[in-house]
Parts: C-alpha cells; sequence; structure tokens
C-alpha cells in the first residue's frame, strides 16, 4: 500500500497543471454556420483534454510557449479546415504576432500540443543536469530549440524595426542567428513567416567590423538580451508590405 503514494501524488499533481492550463490558455471552436470562430467560456473544472471531440475544430492559444494550435477532429470536411486555417492568424493576431500556428489531426498529434491538454508531461529543460547525459529524441531536441527561438522572434516583434533598416543578424549570448521574412502559401492563404536561423559555418578567432550594419543592443536590468545587426535599405529597395488581413482583399 505505501508504495501507491507516490503514483497518487503524481496523479494530483497532473490534475493541478491541467487546472492551471485551464486558466491561461484560450480556446476557440470553429463554427460551421457562420465560418468562423467563437471562443470558448471554459468552466474551471472541465480539461482541455476533455473538449477534443471528433467533429469539431478546435484553435488553442498556447501565450506560455507562444503557440497556437489548430486542432482537426475526425469527422471534419476539408471545408471546415480550409475555412479555419484561413481565419486562424487573425485570432493569432489577437495574442501576439510572433505566435507560431501549427495544426495537428486527431491522434496525430505533436508532443507539445499533448502537453498542453494535460496528456503528456512537459521535460523540465532548465533543470540542472545530475545524471547522464540526456539521450532525448530528435523532435524532443528540436521543440525545445524552436521555443527558444519563438520567445526571441517575440522579443524582436516587440522592439520592431526603425523605418529605412532590415534586421540582418541577431546575437543572442554567444549564439548567432541569421533572420529573414518569408511568405508562405498554406490551402490558398498567404502567411508571413519570421525566420531565425543559426549560422553552420565555423567563425575564426579575431576581431570583426559591422561593415555597413548598425549595431543595436537591448538591455534589461542592465544586462545585454541580445544584440540586432540591422542594414539602411536602399530607397529603391524598399518593399511595401501589406498586413495579413489585407492579402485576402
Amino acid at each position: 500500500m505505501p508504495d501507491e503514494e507516490p503514483t497518487n501524488g503524481n496523479n494530483k499533481k497532473k490534475d493541478d497543471n491541467a487546472t492551471r492550463q485551464n486558466q491561461t490558455i484560450t480556446v476557440y471552436q470553429f463554427n460551421d454556420e457562420i465560418g468562423d470562430f467563437e471562443e470558448l467560456i471554459i468552466d474551471p473544472d472541465v480539461k482541455l483534454k476533455d473538449l477534443l471531440h471528433d467533429d469539431f475544430v478546435l484553435l488553442f492559444v498556447d501565450p506560455q510557449h507562444f503557440r497556437v494550435w489548430l486542432w482537426h477532429g475526425y469527422n471534419t470536411t476539408t471545408r471546415m479546415k480550409f475555412i479555419a486555417a484561413k481565419m486562424a492568424p487573425a485570432i493569432r493576431d489577437k495574442h501576439g504576432f510572433a505566435f507560431k500556428i501549427t495544426a495537428v489531426d486527431q491522434d496525430n498529434e505533436m508532443h507539445g500540443f499533448l502537453v498542453m491538454i494535460g496528456l503528456a508531461e512537459e521535460i523540465d529543460y532548465d533543470q540542472a543536469q545530475t545524471g547522464p547525459t540526456y539521450e532525448g529524441t530528435t523532435e524532443d531536441l528540436e521543440l525545445l530549440e524552436v521555443l527558444s527561438r519563438e520567445k526571441i522572434l517575440l522579443i524582436l516583434e516587440k522592439a520592431g524595426i526603425p523605418d529605412g533598416y532590415e534586421r540582418k543578424m541577431v546575437i543572442v549570448k554567444n549564439s548567432i542567428f541569421g533572420y529573414r521574412e518569408y511568405e508562405r502559401n498554406y490551402q490558398g492563404i498567404v502567411i508571413r513567416e519570421k525566420q531565425l536561423f543559426p549560422f553552420k559555418e565555423e567563425i575564426e578567432d579575431g576581431n570583426y567590423l559591422a561593415d555597413k550594419l548598425v549595431p543595436r543592443i537591448l538591455f534589461s536590468y542592465s544586462n545585454v538580451v541580445l544584440t540586432e545587426l540591422l542594414q539602411k535599405v536602399e530607397k529603391e529597395n524598399i518593399i511595401q508590405k501589406k498586413p495579413l488581413k489585407d492579402l485576402d482583399a
């Protein structure tokens, strides 16, 4: 009997975690009759996993991980998925432009989604390593990398870019990232994505001048958070960018 106590404690921890998640995650349900999402008012006793239904298209906004999950039930039609995908960026923009939208199908959910709804446990990557080297899956390591870059992208989104400049590189701690913006077509919808990508080539030791680049440093409590390298854009090279909502017009 004493062996059962830790199990009960773990179950209580999972239930408490699910309750906390319900308080921070916003959920929308796609209404096929009106062709739009409606925000759900969730009872505190209802767990996120209990909202999943074969006939539903649900949109979960997870501000803790800067993710928007677009979940499709078994019985949802291609038409429902298409319209839901078209409306998802507008919902995302209400919560944060840097949030990444990820579509998942029932019974084919990613680990991050299962963690959010309380069906899997989140790995604490910040915890000090006291045992053998972590031998997690490639998917787990990629998830850690994605979350880290999304946090950086959110900071960059809030900082903005001065008129007449474009962002070329970002230095965070001892890592250097390239930066680019591109447009992606998803089921007929044009979505503008922002991406950080690490430099794979080795940089030799030495001093370097940022030729034609202007450094901009972000401080917080007297600590350097990140450094951006901006490049002045010639007038003839400036492309007029339209917000996503205007692309549908």
